[in-house]
């Protein structure tokens, strides 16, 4: 199969992404992998933020190449007359609309869902902020951060006692722009395939998406009055499942709370006894002892390098991993076999950029080109698409329309 030929499930939609930084690009990104158009406005002068954070070459942000990943990057000033015009036309050729400003923002500039479905009644709206766009907190700035903290990740997250903490990663955005994606792709199919052809507003809250991944907190604190308060590197409720250190200084993580598993992992680590305790035979046993079964654990870790760990683990069919790092990652030969890493040209060099999932055997995603230079499409989608003449763009750029 020539992943570079083969049609894409997304191919034939038009997206169009206004917004900037992470949840509403992450969208697009996702769809456009995944065959969708997507053309991305953004401020005539900078361009998204993303384009300078973290990590630069030649000016650049490395992250950029994977995030603006094909799509159609446009220049357009939305505070201006002529710049809503564009989107208004833009938005009637489109199938979805992906904005992530706060809440009002797009009504004040004549661009809301009302505004933009009277011509297009179609069009599938998706709508991303920090705490929705109804609710006594929706005018809020909505940072992912912040939004982590509402709705309840980061009061699990970290050690007891101390304070919490965060991944090394802006995980409420990636999560919202999934949520915004799913709710698409349903919004997708009830337009297309629920006889009425019309499109729908997606209103996706960061602090939601959040609170969606918090599990049983709220059926355990309403019908056993339970708060669940941080547990480290444990799963509170769950034995054993934790993460052990070796002699080499690196840590495994070892998932030994099946009952037939866990008699595995005893007879594995030489500890014939606690696989027959009655006491360790269930779950619940097994969390009442868990300071127990978790320093026999570590006394057998701690005398053996992490590779010895895993390997004794894997003959015993114990679930257990390493904890990888970027490097790691790019060495894993799981990884390689399963074709997680693209390679890019940028400037003329490679660059490798992590391909996206899920992995589809009929209808891949790909790569097509890395997140373009600001701009670079102007003419293709306002000429070709919209049909304005080279004088009209000439004529908006000297204004600060484009």
């Amino acid at each position: 199969m020539n992943i570079k030929t083969t049609k894409r499930p997304l191919d034939g939609f038009r997206v169009l992404e206004l917004g900037q930084l992470l949840a509403g690009p992450f969208t697009g990104s996702m769809l456009a992998y995944f065959g969708a158009e997507v053309i991305k406005v953004e401020t005539p002068d900078t361009g998204d933020p993303i384009r300078k954070w973290r990590v630069l070459k030649d000016g650049t942000s490395l992250w950029w190449y994977s995030l603006g990943r094909n799509k159609k990057s446009i220049t357009v000033n939305l505070r201006s007359e002529q710049g809503q015009d564009i989107v208004r036309q833009l938005a009637a050729k489109s199938d979805v609309l992906i904005e992530n400003f706060r809440p009002g923002t797009m009504e004040k500039w004549g661009l809301g869902p009302d505004d933009l479905q009277a011509n297009n009644p179609g069009l599938i709206y998706a709508r991303i902020s920090g705490y929705g766009q109804t609710g006594p907190y929706a005018s809020r700035p909505g940072f992912a951060s912040v939004c982590e903290g509402v709705g309840g990740l980061r009061y699990v997250n970290g050690f007891p006692g101390e304070a919490p903490v965060r991944p090394n990663l802006s995980l409420g955005d990636t999560l919202t722009g999934m949520h915004a994606l799913v709710g698409i792709l349903m919004a997708c199919i009830h337009r297309d395939r629920g006889g009425n052809s019309k499109g729908q507003v997606i209103d996706a809250a960061i602090y939601e998406s959040v609170f969606n991944m918090m599990e049983g907190v709220v059926p355990e604190y309403d019908g056993a009055d339970i708060i669940r308060e941080p547990s480290g590197s444990t799963l509170t409720g769950i034995v054993p499942t934790n993460t052990y250190r070796c002699t080499d200084d690196k840590f495994v993580i070892i998932g030994g709370n099946g009952d037939s598993i866990f008699k595995r992992l005893m007879l594995a680590i030489k500890r014939p006894d606690m696989a027959e305790d009655e006491r360790f035979s269930d779950n619940a046993g097994r969390v009442e002892h868990e300071p127990e079964i978790d320093a026999a654990i570590t006394q057998w870790t701690s005398s053996r390098t992490s590779a010895d760990v895993l390997a004794v683990m894997e003959d015993a069919a114990v679930p257990s991993g390493p904890i990888n790092s970027v490097a790691d990652m790019l060495e894993d030969e799981h990884f390689k076999a399963r074709n997680l890493f693209e390679e890019v040209q940028v400037n003329g060099e490679a660059l490798t950029i992590p391909a996206m999932r899920p992995l589809m055997n009929d209808t891949p995603g790909r790569t097509d080109w890395p997140g373009p230079e600001l701009g670079a499409h102007n003419e293709e989608v306002l000429s070709s698409l919209l049909g304005f003449s080279d004088e009209a763009l000439k004529a908006m750029k000297s204004d600060g329309a484009i």
